[in-house]
């Protein structure tokens, strides 16, 4: 997997797809991959489980949000 700190993990795309959707799916991903702050314990350790699953590492809270990203 070719990834590089310009295009970030859509490296694995190639030139295939266009820039702009590939700009997009870095921002998705950016953002789905950020440590979100915990709403039980207000600590910075909450991780995207699967779609719409979100935990916390540090008091073990699991929760539903949205999908990609939690806020808003």
């Amino acid at each position: 997997m070719t990834s590089t700190k310009k295009v970030g993990s859509t490296g694995r795309f190639g030139v295939r797809y266009g820039l702009t959707v590939r700009q997009k799916v870095l921002a998705i991903e950016k953002r789905q991959k950020m440590c979100y702050e915990c709403p039980s314990c207000s600590k910075t350790a909450v991780k995207r489980v699967a779609k719409g699953i979100w935990a916390c590492n540090k008091c073990s809270h699991k929760f539903t949000g949205k999908a990609f990203y939690l806020g808003e």
